[in-house]
């Protein structure tokens, strides 16, 4: 048994698409004090690692190593002789040319324990987003997986082209777009017919996927320019892509969304973007925290029965006024004989999920128009409490004092800047790799543009930006943004159909 404190998990990312990563493998993230990850990991896993986590990247570009091979066996022993979770996050399966078997027998060496993650390669995913199924009762029940590039100090090749030419129904060659021509070649002279079906898939499963195809004979020259990451994909199952492409028809299919939102209300919203085909890039403007004193909402909540209204304006004031709620020892009973209002249909939902139904929504989900479901009621001298953030728009309290309530405006929470690192985000609005950018509050446009600085505006040029709604627009446009979404109903479902309903290609 061994003496070392740490443990080391290998775990597969997966090839891209971050709704294909293991349940466990984000388990054993969430465990890891030290996450070293490669280039082809998504960083949206990277959220699922403790907030206090050391992430380190030890990835390889172009040929250029952040880490050694060598060196990144040694971290990977070195953290965990110190006591340390590692996770090893690598792209694909660990397995499965990922030099998964190598790091392995250096924990072994080391005598550190380890557990491997399988994840899903990119040589069964990538295909399938691709339309090709590997295997096919019509036309093969053999599949081959094949590097396309070899160990360079080897003497001879360890492919038995002879054999795999004829022998395997569909070959599947991993880093192999650089020796395309020489893959071909081999193929064809060890007896594959030139006219077999062909392609190259660069990316595969992520927003910026390419397909091209062809045959043996043709695919050299069609697909010239593509660059790795890429698989070569032989085979006659190649030709049933044109009837069962299914990424390519969704409606966001190559978009890449910006999120700008709080991490911890993204994910809903994320959800509904992949399923249309999107590629969700989330960069958290705002972290929603609680208010610099519980004091004022405890307050409130210990002489709740002298209010006749109460007031909700969000998702987040409803989660922690219940929880100030709960620790007072009260709960939904106490609203007897209280009018209660919500801004929004979200926030009402909240609300009855709690066991606490809202008497009032306003059709239009701002605050004037809130201001104006109230205002057929007779609120003089009635007392309202309005639980928000607290820093907002003063509309609420500043008219329906000036009709005649004592309005007790309580902070239940506050949004504050995130310390996103933005010089991926400005790097990728660089190169054209964001296609829109969402806004989902005044605050996320406002931290948007002091996170990522002076540059923001030019930046967004040529960008779809979309807004919840028209004062998140026109926070936007203040500061010479123009939104070109902003949907009807100001609520994150409208905003992500907005979204597909711009995006969507004609006829589909």
């Amino acid at each position: 048994m061994s003496d070392c404190p740490g443990k080391v998990y290998l775990i597969g990312a997966g090839p891209g698409d971050p709704g294909l990563f293991t349940l466990k493998g984000k388990r054993c993230l969430e465990e890891a004090d030290v996450v070293a990850y490669d280039a082809l990991a998504n960083p949206r896993l990277l959220a699922f690692a403790k907030p206090d986590a050391e992430l380190i990247y030890v990835g390889k570009r172009g040929g250029a190593h952040a880490l050694p091979q060598e060196e990144i066996g040694a971290l990977l022993v070195e953290r965990a002789r110190a006591g340390k979770i590692v996770a090893r996050l690598k792209g694909g399966d660990p397995f499965v040319f990922g030099r998964g078997g190598e790091e392995a027998e250096d924990l072994v060496a080391a005598g550190v324990p380890f557990e491997v993650v399988p994840g899903v390669t990119s040589a069964v995913a990538a295909p399938a987003y691709a339309g090709i199924p590997l295997t096919h009762r019509d036309f093969t029940s053999t599949v081959a997986f094949v590097t396309g590039h070899e160990d360079p100090t080897k003497a001879d090749s360890g492919i038995a082209w002879d054999k795999i030419a004829t022998g395997i129904g569909t070959l599947v060659f991993f880093m192999g777009v650089g020796q395309l021509a020489e893959i071909v070649r081999k193929l064809v002279e060890h007896g594959r017919a030139p006219e077999t079906p062909a392609a190259v898939i660069r990316w595969g499963t992520r927003a910026d996927q390419e397909v091209v195809t062809g045959t043996l004979q043709t695919l050299v020259e069609r697909s010239r320019g593509m660059k790795p990451p890429a698989l070569i994909v032989v085979g006659e199952v190649v030709a049933l892509r044109e009837k069962l492409r299914w990424v390519e028809r969704k409606p966001l299919f190559g978009r890449r969304i910006l999120i700008t939102r709080a991490r911890e209300q993204a994910s809903a919203f994320a959800q509904v973007l992949e399923a249309a085909g999107a590629e969700v890039v989330e960069f958290p403007t705002i972290r929603i925290v609680p208010p610099e004193s519980w004091e004022p909402l405890d307050a409130a909540i210990r002489r709740l029965r002298e209010y006749r209204w109460a007031i909700f304006t969000s998702v987040n004031g409803v989660r922690f006024f219940w929880d100030r709620l709960t620790a007072g020892a009260k709960d939904a009973r106490d609203f007897h004989g209280i009018t209660v209002c919500a801004i929004g249909p979200a926030t009402a939902a909240a609300l009855l999920e709690r066991g606490l139904r809202a008497d009032l929504v306003p059709g239009e989900f701002t605050a004037e128009a809130l201001v104006e479901a109230i205002g057929s009621e007779d609120i003089r001298d009635a007392r309202i409490l309005l639980a928000r953030a607290a820093e907002a728009r003063e509309t609420i309290p500043e008219e329906l004092s000036r009709r005649g309530a004592a309005v007790d405006v309580v902070p239940a929470y506050r949004t504050v800047k995130n310390t996103s690192d933005a010089d991926q985000i400005r790097a990728m609005l660089r190169e054209g790799k964001i296609h829109a950018v969402t806004f989902t509050s005044s605050s996320t446009v406002k931290h948007f543009l002091d996170l990522v600085g002076e540059e923001a505006q030019a930046l967004l040029q040529g960008v779809v930006v979309a807004s919840i709604g028209p004062i998140t627009a026109e926070t936007a446009s203040r500061y010479g943004i123009v939104s070109q979404i902003v949907p009807e109903a100001y609520t994150i479902p409208a905003l992500a159909d907005a979204l597909i309903r711009h995006f969507r290609p004609a006829g589909v």
